[in-house]
C-alpha cells in the first residue's frame, strides 16, 4: 500500500517551498495567481486530501453539540456517555464541544422544555426523544434555529430532525420475540412485557414486533398488557412482582427497556428464575453476571460506543454539509447468550 501523500510531496511535485502550499491549502493572501493553479493542479492529480482535523482547525470553527439523555440509572445510556467521554482527544482536535444534558425523558413537557433551552445555543442536538406533540415542536424549533438534529436510540420520524441514529428496533422486537417462543419450546401460557414507556418509538416498536411474531408462530403464548416500569429498578420490581402473583402461568419475558435489576430480583425472590424464559436487552455489567447465572436467557444487542461516535460523526457531517456514510453509520443487531458473551 502506498504511503499517504503530504504536504512535502505536493511542494515538490508542484516546484514550490512547503510555506507557499501551506498558504495555498488555507486561502491566504500572497500567492501569485499561476502559482495557486500549478499547487492545485498537483493537489487534484495526486487525489490529495488534507488531514480533517488540520483541515478543520484551519477554519477556525469550532462547534457545540448537545446530548439530551435520560436521567438516572440506566446502564446503557451510561454507556453511551462514557464513550462519548473517550471521544474528548477527537473532538477537541476538530474544535468541537459535547455537553451531556440530562433530563426526564418521560415526560413530554420536561423533554421539550429542555429542548427548547437548548434553541440558539448550540449547532447540533442529539436527543433520546419521546414521541410525543411537544416534543415534536421543539425538534423543529431547534431545526428552525438553524441546529442539526438527530434522534439517538428512540426516533421522532414526523418531526424534522435531520438523522436517526440507533437499531431496526421492530425487527429487534421480531428477535426477541422469535427468542422467548423457542425457549418456551411448546409451552402454553402467557408472556410479559416490562417497558419504559409505549410514547418512547424504540419501545413501541421493539413491542409491536414481538407481539408481531408470537402472535403468527406462538399462538399457545399469550401476550399479557404491557407493564411500564419507566425504566426504573423499584417500579420495575413492583410491577414484575404484581405481575407473578396474579398470573402463576407466565412462562416468558420480554424487558424492552431497562429497569433489569428490579424485573430480575423479582423473578429470583418468588422462585421463578430461569423457569422463566427472560429475553432483554443490552450488555452491561448486571446483564452479563444475569445471563451467566441463568436468569436471563438472551440479551439483544447494540453497540454503545458504535451509537456515541456515529451520533458526533453524523452531527459534523450535517454541520459541515457533507455525505454521511450510510454503511458505516448503520447499527447491527446482535443476540448475546452465556455462551458467546463479548
Amino acid at each position: 500500500m502506498n504511503a499517504p501523500l503530504t504536504l512535502r510531496d505536493i511542494a515538490r511535485q508542484a516546484g514550490v517551498s512547503l510555506a507557499t502550499v501551506d498558504r495555498v491549502l488555507h486561502n491566504r493572501p500572497g500567492v501569485r495567481p499561476d502559482t495557486v493553479r500549478r499547487v492545485k493542479d498537483a493537489m487534484a492529480r495526486s487525489a490529495f486530501q488534507p488531514h480533517a482535523a488540520a483541515s478543520e482547525l484551519a477554519r477556525a470553527r469550532s462547534r457545540r453539540f448537545a446530548f439530551v439523555m435520560p436521567v438516572g440509572v440506566n446502564p446503557f445510556m451510561q454507556q453511551i456517555q462514557a464513550h462519548l467521554g473517550e471521544l474528548g482527544n477527537w473532538m477537541a482536535a476538530r474544535r468541537l464541544t459535547a455537553d451531556v444534558v440530562t433530563t426526564d425523558v418521560f415526560d413530554p413537557a420536561v423533554l421539550a422544555g429542555k429542548l427548547e433551552d437548548l434553541v440558539g445555543r448550540v449547532d447540533g442536538v442529539a436527543v433520546v426523544a419521546l414521541d410525543h406533540p411537544s416534543v415534536r415542536a421543539a425538534i423543529n424549533d431547534l431545526v428552525e434555529a438553524g441546529a442539526k438534529v438527530v434522534t439517538l436510540v428512540s426516533d421522532v420520524p414526523s418531526s424534522r430532525r435531520h438523522h436517526y441514529v440507533g437499531i431496526d428496533n421492530i425487527a429487534a422486537g421480531r428477535t426477541a420475540g422469535a427468542l422467548v417462543g423457542r425457549f418456551a419450546g411448546g409451552k402454553t401460557g402467557r408472556v410479559a412485557i416490562m417497558a419504559g414507556s409505549q410514547g418512547l418509538r424504540d419501545h413501541a416498536e421493539r413491542i409491536f414486533g414481538f407481539s408481531q411474531v408470537l402472535a403468527a408462530e406462538f399462538r399457545q403464548l399469550e401476550v399479557l398488557p404491557v407493564a411500564e416500569g419507566h425504566d426504573a429498578d423499584d417500579r420495575s420490581e413492583h410491577l414484575m412482582r404484581k405481575l407473578l402473583a396474579e398470573h402463576h402461568d407466565i412462562v416468558g419475558l420480554y424487558n424492552v427497556g431497562a429497569g433489569t435489576a428490579g424485573v430480575a430480583k423479582a423473578l429470583t425472590e418468588s422462585g421463578r428464575a430461569g423457569d422463566i424464559v427472560f429475553v432483554g436487552h443490552d450488555v452491561t455489567t448486571l446483564t452479563r453476571k444475569l445471563l451467566l447465572s441463568g436468569v436471563m436467557h438472551a440479551a439483544i444487542s447494540q453497540n454503545p460506543g458504535h451509537e456515541a461516535r456515529s451520533a458526533v460523526r453524523v452531527l459534523l457531517a450535517l454541520a459541515r454539509g457533507e455525505p454521511i456514510l450510510s454503511e458505516q453509520e448503520a447499527i447491527r443487531i446482535d443476540i448475546v447468550m452465556r455462551d458467546n458473551l463479548p
